[in-house]
């Protein structure tokens, strides 16, 4: 599997984006129990602030670096220049190899109205692509029965890949609760299903490269994201430059 890099309490995952895309779809293929993490800050932050939580993050079989300041710290603690490995990139890639491949998808979470938009694009787009299913739970936590029968439905669908969006860190609790009970690589993508639904657009390539994907999402939700931002891209920015004044001659470049 793909290398890793120690950054804060996480081992974020190493290589080309061409390598990320090939090992999930070889945990697919195999049918196995695994599930990918896709790390920006504000998952960064999180597994420093909470143990459980980094646990759960180390225990993923990929780690992919998804925000770029996150591809950058990779090489300011010590590993390669890292390319920026994006949940929103990731899943149309992965769709159209896996439709190459004859593998099957499955999507859970998000609402009955943005699944449905996103079986719409992949009808007009890839037709050759199985889609096994789609399945939008309640906001609110699944009883033990429910919970029992949404995993039986899932297996019984039998996807190589289950990409699930229930926002960080409720997704990668998820997949981490149900690795060993669902027979396929899980995929906690997030907000990539509001991007490929064509409900939410994404910035201008520049805009990325500049890192202003945060202060385009918090100009879209201001009142539930300004304090995240606000504490999260701090912390991190603090945690960073710590780190940095502990190197001797070690340069953000």
């Amino acid at each position: 599997m793909l290398p890793r890099q120690q950054v804060l309490s996480t081992r974020v995952s190493t290589g080309a984006p061409t390598d990320f895309i090939d090992a999930v779809l070889q945990l697919g293929a195999a049918r196995s129990s695994a599930y990918v993490c896709f790390a920006n800050v504000h998952m960064l932050v999180e597994a420093h602030r909470s143990p459980e939580f980094a646990r759960i993050v180390d225990a993923a079989t990929v780690v992919a670096p998804d925000g770029s300041p996150v591809a950058a710290a990779v090489r300011w603690f010590g590993g390669p220049r890292q390319p920026r490995v994006a949940g929103m990139d990731a899943l149309p890639q992965l769709l159209a190899a896996a439709a190459a491949r004859g593998q099957s998808v499955y999507f859970y979470g998000t609402t009955p109205q943005v699944l449905a938009a996103i079986e719409a694009r992949i009808r007009h787009e890839l037709p050759q692509l199985r889609l096994a299913g789609t399945y939008a739970p309640p906001f609110r936590e699944l009883t033990l029965a429910e919970d029992a029968a949404v995993v039986e439905q899932i297996n019984a669908a039998d996807p190589d890949l289950l990409f699930v969006a229930l926002g960080c860190p409720r997704q990668e609790q998820w997949m981490a609760a149900h690795q060993g009970r669902i027979r396929a690589c899980m995929l906690g993508v997030g907000q990539a299903f509001l991007t490929y639904a064509g409900l939410e657009p994404r910035l201008p390539l520049w805009a990325r490269r500049l890192w202003l994907e945060w202060a385009y999402r918090l100009w879209l939700e201001p009142r539930r994201l300004w304090r995240r931002y606000l504490l999260t891209n701090s912390r991190f920015v603090w945690l960073m430059l710590r780190h940095l004044k502990r190197v001797p001659g070690k340069s953000a470049v």
